[in-house]
């Protein structure tokens, strides 16, 4: 059996930025490549065929990347308009800032196909060249337990808007839809 090549993509790279909603310490980047290459851990189906997710034990102090919203939590909750990156549009978003997230358990890997790589590099021709690899790195979610937090409505919208937008082109899945706003309405990001 052939082991999957996965490298780590530029926008990935945000997750070792302060403000992250999952700010990578203790691992380089490059730690967390080895970790993903030598795991052989199956990877699990996303929400596209291009998308998979790799979830590896935690064992450096990165934290988990959303807490639920609280009466104790809900004094830090806050909103504003974010971009993701220079070119997308920014959206509205909610996260806690000022209080400290849990441990997390697991390191969700989120990963592209080459091929879907490709397909967003042509939208975004100044960013980093795609890595020779099968499965590119895009972000990693710090979660408790090995399982995908569902992805936030505000960036199943901006995937439908289509890749010029800064999504993937995929439609919305409505039931994944609503999942994803039951979750979302009884959690918040933390940063």
């Amino acid at each position: 059996m052939n082991r999957v090549r996965i490298a780590i993509t530029d926008f990935a790279l945000r997750n070792w930025q302060d403000g992250a909603s999952t700010k990578i310490e203790g691992l380089s980047p490059d730690d967390l490549v080895d970790l993903c290459n030598a795991s052989g851990g199956p990877l699990v189906d996303g929400y596209a065929p291009f998308c998979k997710h790799l979830f590896l034990r935690n064992a450096s102090p990165t934290c988990a990347a959303f807490a639920p919203i609280t009466d104790e939590t809900r004094p830090y909750l806050r909103s504003g308009y974010q971009a993701r990156r220079e070119g997308e549009r920014a959206v509205l978003e909610r996260w806690f800032e000022g209080m400290e997230a849990p441990h997390a358990n697991w390191l969700d890997v989120i990963l592209y196909s080459h091929e879907q790589l490709l397909a967003e590099a042509r939208d975004y021709p100044d960013e980093q060249p795609v890595p020779d690899c099968d499965w590119g790195i895009v972000s990693i979610i710090g979660v408790l337990e090995p399982v995908e937090p569902p992805m936030p409505p505000i960036t199943q919208m901006r995937n439908a808007l289509g890749r010029a937008e800064g999504g993937s082109g995929v439609p919305i899945d409505i039931d994944a839809y609503d999942r994803a706003v039951a979750f979302w309405d009884a959690h918040a990001a933390v940063r």
